[in-house]
């Protein structure tokens, strides 16, 4: 039982003194990064789904 304590005791203290950890405002930053190109991925593959959508739909009328 001992050292299981001990490595958590050594995980803390490595979580709050060695680790960088970063500041709000960097991660208020990256997070709106992220969300932002989030966004434009899904708008972009819901343009290609659209896209490809209208396509097949034309190719299937000819054929029908």
């Amino acid at each position: 039982m001992n050292k299981l304590r001990l490595i958590f005791g050594e995980y803390r203290d490595e979580l709050m003194t060695k680790v960088d950890w970063p500041k709000m405002e960097h991660l208020q930053s990256s997070t709106i990064t992220v969300l932002v190109a989030s966004l434009i991925v899904a708008i972009v593959i819901f343009g290609m789904d659209l896209g490809f959508n209208s396509v097949l739909s034309f190719i299937y009328q000819l054929y029908q």
